[in-house]
């Protein structure tokens, strides 16, 4: 059994952490496969957005699953050599600095560690109302090194980061929107509908546009503003005129929708 599911339709890849009877944590196996989806989505000019998030309704992600890593480390060699070559083929979502598709985090539930850190490497958070987000790591003698302690600072700010950073202490989602971490928090039974109203406002916009636009402001963060606004980034594929950049004040000339092509 698949311990991500993925299904793609309407050029939105749909992406599903399938371990609920775990709360969804994240095995060295779970790593690899959503690696493997997120390779597939970066490669296929058709899909243009993802959604991620957990089976059921209790957990999006718990985080890293500290039972395997228990039982890793007591482990035979050849077990863990096992589990070596898995993690030299995969590369986290954490990882992905450069990843142009926009990514949005389904929060259907709790998201802590490894979880949450899933979430901060994504571009849109939307969450159902009773979700709790938090990086407890340090209470049990880690620290949120996916990105978690860089993240989230950038994310809230110092202070407040380092407030949760230091004491494990977890968050409601509507604090999380209070903090601008969230973009949406609905109730449960709205979070499908919440979620299909961002991917369609996103799947409004050229696919082009919307990837140098992610793009830009990534690569900008980097820099100061004069700097940022003097590099280009994914504005020279839009300014040489790709079809959609064509299309687009076609479409507003003539009075009608775009009809997009991802080129």
């Amino acid at each position: 059994m698949a311990l991500v599911n993925h299904e793609i339709r309407r050029h939105v890849s749909y992406l599903t952490i399938n371990r609920p009877e775990v709360r969804n944590a994240l095995s060295p196996q779970t790593y690899f496969e959503l690696s493997e989806i997120l390779n597939t989505i970066e490669g296929n000019d058709d899909i243009w957005l993802a959604v991620l998030t957990g089976a059921g309704d209790k957990a999006f992600s718990a985080g890293r699953d500290l039972k395997q890593m228990s039982h890793i480390a007591k482990a035979s060699t050849e077990e863990q050599q096992a589990e070596k070559l898995l993690w030299e083929k995969t590369t986290r979502l954490t990882d992905r600095f450069d990843f142009s598709k926009p990514l949005i985090a389904r929060l259907n539930g709790s998201a802590y560690g490894g979880g949450l850190e899933l979430a901060l490497a994504c571009d849109i958070i939307v969450a159902a109302d009773h979700a709790q987000l938090g990086l407890p790591e340090p209470t049990r003698g880690l620290i949120a090194m996916a990105g978690g302690v860089h993240r989230l600072p950038r994310q809230i700010g110092l202070k407040v980061a380092m407030g949760y950073l230091l004491t494990g202490r977890s968050m409601t989602a509507a604090r999380g929107y209070e903090l601008g971490l969230v973009n949406q928090v609905v109730s449960s039974d709205r979070l499908d509908e919440a979620t299909q109203q961002w991917v369609d406002d996103v799947l409004r916009c050229a696919p082009i546009a919307v990837r140098a636009t992610k793009q830009c402001v990534m690569q900008g963060l980097d820099y100061p503003l004069p700097k940022a606004m003097a590099n280009k980034y994914g504005w020279e594929e839009i300014r040489k005129g790709s079809l959609d950049t064509v299309e687009g004040p076609n479409a507003f000339s003539e009075k009608r929708q775009p009809k997009w092509q991802g080129k």
